[in-house]
């Protein structure tokens, strides 16, 4: 189904309810008509990552969690360039990307400009004082790769053209460590950073969340829509067919707008926990961190505290 025809569907907000308020909320009906009857109650719980040091103070309260909220087996985050929602939405250079059947987020955000502190912000919650695009940066404190590993779970980046597995080089024919933010976060084992060669073809053998970041051309940073819109198809494509058996999930994000107004993001879902449609749901690269974090189970990290997980495009 082609995102350009889907339907609008409003956003859910869920609060956390407890005893016998669950019983009497479902009893009432506590629904969002548009949304088709999705539950708005939630339940806490608990995480690992609570206990470790750097991840989150021991004694912060467990996050909670809610229940209607998927647990995908596989997420796949992919970050492109400096594009606004205008510029991507419905253009006949993207023909893979906007027939995707997505839930397309029209009302997203950069946090900031340059590139680099948005990518800092995705992982870690935070920009860390970051305000350019200098490297080598280095930020400490808790990341979301540091969550899943104390979690049980497991993190990969992988960058296209990074020159060999662990390399923290500033750049390289056409990659950039400036887009590559699990390389700035002091403590992540070298193992975490792949280059894109080695994303596996057998979808299976995946971590259960990993980053994509294509080189400065396929991003559309340095090359047309067009070029990259065909990048995604053949190195994604694959993976977005594997997810719908597979329950797996795509995040399709953008880093910022290039100083546009508003920094108007294009950011797209896509996966069989999705129902399809256009959300005028406002969010930004925090909501993402702590929608993925909601969905695992992990304490809030930094700004993404401050934000709802996203809810109202699940089904």
């Amino acid at each position: 189904m082609p995102v350009r025809t889907a339907a609008t569907h409003p956003s859910v907000t869920l609060r956390h309810v407890t005893g016998m308020l669950v019983a009497a909320l479902a009893l009432a009906g506590c629904t969002s008509g548009a949304d088709g009857g999705a539950s708005s109650a939630s339940v806490p719980a608990s995480s690992p990552a609570a206990m470790v040091p750097g991840v989150a103070s021991s004694s912060s309260p467990a996050p909670a969690t809610p229940a209607a909220l998927p647990r995908p087996a596989r997420t796949v985050v992919v970050v492109m360039e400096n594009h606004s929602l205008d510029d991507v939405l419905d253009d006949p250079d993207a023909p893979w990307l906007n027939h995707l059947p997505a839930a397309v987020l029209t009302d997203w955000h950069g946090v900031t400009h340059p590139s680099q502190p948005n990518y800092v912000a995705l992982l870690t919650g935070s920009t860390h004082g970051v305000t350019s695009d200098h490297c080598p940066t280095t930020v400490t404190g808790g990341s979301l790769p540091a969550q899943l590993t104390a979690a049980g779970l497991t993190f990969t980046g992988f960058s296209e053209g990074l020159p060999a597995a662990g390399s923290t080089t500033c750049s390289a024919g056409r990659y950039r460590r400036k887009h590559n933010p699990w390389v700035d976060v002091r403590g992540l084992p070298a193992t975490m950073n792949q280059p894109f060669s080695a994303f596996p073809a057998d979808q299976a053998a995946l971590p259960t969340v990993s980053v994509v970041v294509p080189d400065m051309c396929h991003d559309t940073h340095d090359c047309r829509t067009a070029r990259g819109d065909a990048w995604l198809r053949e190195n994604l494509g694959p993976y977005v067919a594997w997810a719908q058996d597979h329950d797996g999930l795509l995040v399709l994000t953008y880093d910022e707008s290039e100083h546009r107004s508003g920094n108007h993001i294009p950011t797209l879902l896509v996966g069989p926990m999705v129902r399809p449609g256009r959300y005028t749901v406002r969010g930004d690269h925090y909501t993402t961190l702590r929608t993925l974090e909601a969905m695992y189970g992990l304490p809030a990290l930094g700004e993404a505290a401050a934000r709802e997980p996203l809810t109202g495009i699940w089904r």
